[in-house]
């Protein structure tokens, strides 16, 4: 007994037994021999230090007996040569034990098999020693026991040189870390003979020992040895693996032996392997022999030992080994070993919210049986095996059952995760992960994206389907109720405006009163018989502005004046005039930029803009000629002094403008002004251009209308125009060659033969063309002295301008009459154009632009009447536009706020914009004003459709990319709420509404702007009568 024993270059050799007692044990480069003398009858000896063992510089103690070391603090073996060597050790009541690299720990000795003290390995008995499993308390020598090597009561167990035993136990340790180049190993160590031997014929190969696999056979010269069995229990392995089983051989081969750390009252908390944990069957690489030296083939390998964990967690790390492998067969035909046996104890399975991953195994865990040689037969693989796993785990480390998966009933194979029941979840939902593991049939998921909501993983369209009973019945009761408010709509719009069906004529006018309940179109100056009649007796001549007055082509008149003005004006003062106007009425650049960027947002804002500039524009010209301008091209000193010589003025809708010319009383013409059959031929613009926002149509104000009111009555003018402009509203600028035959098949039917019994004739012509290729459409009026129908012209060829029939001295007519031509001196100042009739229409060219696909959709129609059920039916129409247009818009919102975005922004409010628009035209109370808003109805309607074609081709991209990249799924049966097989219905649907809802917008215009339908009447007496 002593306070601290300190060694340096020394040696302690006891013979006998040791009984040493100090608190501090420090060795450095010493050596403690203690020799039993071979007499099983010498005690254990035991060395208890209170506080610290430490072996430093190849510092060694050896036993070749048995030897306990007891302690209270460290035992630390420093580094390389420092070793604990005994037949038996045991290693107790430290708080830490540390084996340094290089340093050993080994039990029993390595020729332990020559001394009588060596340990009797328990070889053939088939069952586990019960110490394995439920070692004592005590932790004392006990050489009963199958221990060759303990460490017992030990807190952390640190490993980074080699422990070797042939059993090794570790019993109420805390942690064991096995960092890497440490090794703990068990493998030769096991029995040369055993359960489960190999088997030797003579003069033949030995077979491999058996053990968790099945030996393998030797083979020699046709003999065949068969290898050992198996045996053990996989789940609860403790038995020492088996050799060859040849023991009178040179070359035979022992099993691996045994490791179990824990036991079933105390597992570890912790086992962390960096390094190498083996208890490998032994191999030969040699050929045997017998005893009289007759050659024979080579031993069997020793099969895999037995690894025995009770444990709370693992971790294996990279590069990390835990091995109980077979060992190879000798060489000429020895059979491998079977592998052997590990087994992995978990205590305390965390379950449920409280699970925790119990292994973290990155490195590699090896029963791979040995491999035989030149023709002996491999080993079989051993086993590797787990606690039995609770519900919702599986395997050898208790892991959670794959996704999709569930598991109800306790054990550890793979096959007991079954698959969980597909009707279960929805086609759109993914089975996730649950901590613990799935328990029961109805396996957790969430849907396939945030977009789709819990527990259906229905988009929120489909939701509020669904909420109303499906998708058939929601489209039921969806259209009930569009219907039902399309009826109240209806039925406040006839009370709020008072509508009547026109269903038949208007009452002719009483005597020669103008009937206003005609339409706007029927009477366009809107104004009685003229009051001024002063101005068609002092005018002289109207001049029409060239262009179509656009930001692009503003208007512009022509600086020769005609030859009916040359007497009133001066002209180079004119020129100068015309300098000025011109210049006023072009635009500024940014006006033009303001229109092309709203063309290409918003093409209704558009062309709002660009009827306001040109209001503004007409404006300006009218003011400039009234008050700034001092009218000085004019001879007429009382026309300067007075600024009445000239006006402008221009159609309703903005397209035509003109000056009119007029005498100022002292020029002392007895000539002027001209009468009427004097001006002739006279030539008359129609406004619009053929849009469908501008139809042609024909002006005639209160000067115009008192002009021909010299030969045509004023009421029978009226119903001209109103036939007139009902037939040039279908005509449009694309297809001028089609729409304006009915125009000119009318003038030859219903206006010329009623017109020439007062004297005149009328005939369609084009005028005043531009380098661009615009021109304008009008009449031309003559004088006639008979009813008759052209059957051919002069000139057939090309177009007939109106220089060329004024040369014409005679032209030939139906009933062989004759009608006098017009002379170059009546035509009304030499404008340049040319009729157009049956013979010249074939040569005029279409005027097609980028908006003429337009002309597919939106196109002035003729009326059909029935106003207070087209009203009905576009209220129907417009109401499940916008709700098509909202369950589009949700549609696309599930997919993603970026394609919600582009549907609804690609133009901007043109997705919104046409149900406002709609219920402000349906509710405007002036035909004229409600004709012209729901023109803008229609415009905002057609643009819109950009939003829903960019809806289709994004829903035809997405789905079609998302359908490749999930491949082919068993999806629920089809129906049209199913966002993969029915996302097209919804802007399908609402791109059809929206055409159909175009057709009946253009005839609600019509009926809003022809009321009377006698206007279309084949019957020319018919139409007059009205």
């Amino acid at each position: 007994m002593a306070e601290e024993l300190l060694m340096s270059d020394s040696m302690i050799k006891v013979y006998g037994a040791l009984r040493m007692s100090v608190k501090m044990l420090l060795m450095w480069n010493s050596e403690m021999q203690i020799d039993g003398g071979g007499d099983a009858m010498v005690g254990t000896s035991l060395l208890e230090a209170s506080n610290l063992v430490v072996l430093r510089e190849k510092s060694s103690i050896y036993s070749n007996a048995n030897l306990g070391v007891h302690g209270q603090g460290l035992l630390k073996l420093s580094g390389s040569g420092d070793t604990i060597k005994a037949q038996r050790l045991i290693l107790s009541l430290f708080y830490n034990i540390n084996v340094g690299p290089g340093s050993v720990l080994q039990a029993p000795l390595e020729d332990a098999a020559k001394g009588d003290l060596a340990p009797r390995l328990n070889c053939e008995s088939p069952s586990c020693p019960e110490e394995l499993i439920h070692p004592p308390e005590d932790c004392s020598v006990n050489t009963s026991l199958s221990f060759t090597l303990q460490i017992c009561r030990v807190e952390d167990i640190t490993v980074d040189g080699l422990i070797q035993g042939s059993v090794i136990h570790v019993h109420r340790a805390r942690t064991v870390a096995v960092n890497a180049g440490g090794l703990i190993t068990a493998s030769r160590l096991g029995c040369k003979g055993g359960v489960g031997k190999g088997h030797v014929e003579n003069a033949g190969a030995g077979g491999g020992g058996g053990h968790g696999g099945q030996g393998g056979d030797g083979y020699l010269n046709g003999v065949s040895s068969r290898g050992g069995e198996v045996y053990g229990i996989a789940d609860l392995p403790c038995e020492l693996g088996s050799g060859s089983g040849n023991s009178t051989s040179e070359g035979t081969t022992a099993g691996g032996g045994i490791i179990v750390m824990g036991s079933m009252e105390h597992s570890l908390s912790s086992l962390n392997i960096f390094g190498y944990v083996r208890v490998d069957g032994e191999s030969n690489h040699q050929a045997a022999g017998n005893q009289s030296a007759t050659n024979m083939g080579g031993s069997g390998g020793g099969s895999g030992g037995s690894l025995l964990l009770f444990l709370h967690s693992l971790t294996l790390g990279n590069n990390s080994l835990v091995s109980s492998a077979g060992g190879h067969g000798g060489h000429v035909g020895g059979g491998g070993g079977g592998g052997g046996r590990i087994h992995f104890d978990w205590s305390n399975i965390p379950t449920g919210d409280e699970y925790a991953p119990l292994a973290n195994v990155k490195g590699t865990i090896y029963t791979r049986g040995g491999m035989g040689s030149d023709g002996g037969h491999d080993g079989k693989d051993g086993t590797v095996t787990g606690k039995e796993c609770p519900e919702g785990l599986y395997g050898i480390f208790c892991e959670e059952c794959p996704i999709g998966t569930y598991k109800d009933t306790n054990g550890s194979d793979i096959s007991l995760c079954q698959p969980c029941p597909p009707e279960e979840i929805p086609h759109r939902g993914t089975y996730i992960s649950v901590r613990g593991g799935v328990t029961q049939p109805s396996c957790p998921y969430v849907c396939l994206s945030e977009k789709y909501h819990m527990p259906y993983c229905y988009t929120p369209l489909e939701e509020l389907m669904h909420t109303f009973g499906g998708p058939w019945l929601f489209g039921l009761l969806l259209s009930g109720l569009l219907v039902l408010l399309a009826l109240v709509l209806s039925v406040a719009r006839m009370k709020i405006i008072g509508t009547d069906e026109f269903s038949g004529p208007v009452p002719p006018p009483h005597e020669s009163q103008i009937d206003h309940s005609f339409p706007f179109l029927e009477s366009l100056n809107e104004v009685m018989e003229s009051t001024r009649t002063e101005e068609s007796e002092t005018h002289v001549h109207r001049m029409y502005f060239m262009g179509p007055n656009t930001f692009g082509e503003p208007w512009h008149l022509p600086h020769s004046p005609p030859h009916r003005i040359d007497s009133i004006v001066y002209e180079d003062a004119f020129n100068r005039f015309v300098d000025e106007i011109n210049s006023l009425a072009a635009y500024q650049w940014w006006e033009g930029s303001v229109h092309s960027i709203l063309a290409v947002l918003a093409y209704p804002f558009a062309w709002s803009w660009q009827q306001w500039r040109r209001r503004k524009k007409v404006q300006q010209l009218r003011d400039f000629v009234r008050s700034e301008y001092d009218h000085a091209c004019l001879r007429s000193c009382r026309s300067r002094a007075l600024y009445e010589g000239l006006k402008v003025a221009a159609t309703p809708d903005l397209m035509v403008a003109y000056v009119d010319f007029f005498l100022g009383g002292d020029e002392k013409r007895p000539d002027l002004p001209l009468r009427l059959q004097q001006r002739f031929p006279m030539s008359i613009i129609f406004g619009g251009d053929g849009s469908y926002m501008a139809p042609y149509s024909l002006h005639s104000d209160n000067l115009l209308t008192s002009l021909l009111g010299q030969s045509v009555p004023a009421t029978m003018w009226y119903r001209f125009i109103a036939g007139l402009n009902a037939y040039l509203r279908t005509v449009h600028r694309g297809c001028l060659r089609i729409t304006l035959l009915p125009v000119i098949n009318w003038l030859g039917t219903h206006a010329n033969p009623w017109l020439s019994l007062h004297g005149i004739r009328v005939d369609l012509a084009w005028f005043q063309a531009t380098t661009s290729g615009y021109y304008q459409l009008g009449l031309i009026v003559n004088e006639t002295n008979e009813v008759a129908q052209p059957t051919s012209l002069p000139n057939m060829g090309g177009t007939m301008t109106i220089e060329e029939l004024s040369n014409h001295q005679t032209v030939q007519w139906q009933g062989g009459q004759q009608y006098t031509a017009w002379s170059r001196r009546r035509i009304g100042g030499g404008i340049g154009g040319g009729i157009i009739n049956l013979y010249t229409l074939p040569s005029l060219e279409d005027r097609k632009d980028f908006s003429f696909p337009i002309y597919l959709i939106l196109r002035n129609a003729r009326p059909v009447g029935h106003e207070d059920l087209v009203g009905l039916i576009i209220s129907i129409l417009l109401l499940g536009d916008f709700s098509l247009v909202l369950l589009t818009l949700l549609q696309f919102y599930s997919i993603s706020l970026a394609a919600f975005l582009l549907v609804l922004f690609v133009l901007p409010l043109a997705l919104l914009s046409p149900f406002p628009a709609g219920i402000n035209a349906l509710f405007s109370h002036v035909p004229r004003r409600s004709a012209g808003l729901a023109r803008v109805y229609a415009l905002w309607n057609v643009t819109s459709l950009a939003n829903v074609v960019t809806a289709l081709i994004y829903g035809c991209y997405y789905y079609q990319i998302q359908s490749s990249s999930r491949g082919p799924q068993n999806l629920h049966a089809w129906n049209f709420s199913t966002e993969e097989s029915g996302w097209w219905l919804f802007p399908t649907t609402l791109l059809i509404c929206k055409c159909i809802q175009a057709r009946f917008v253009d005839r609600h215009i019509a009926n809003l702007e022809v009321q009377d339908r006698t206007l279309y009447s084949n019957d020319p007496a018919k139409f007059w009568d009205s």
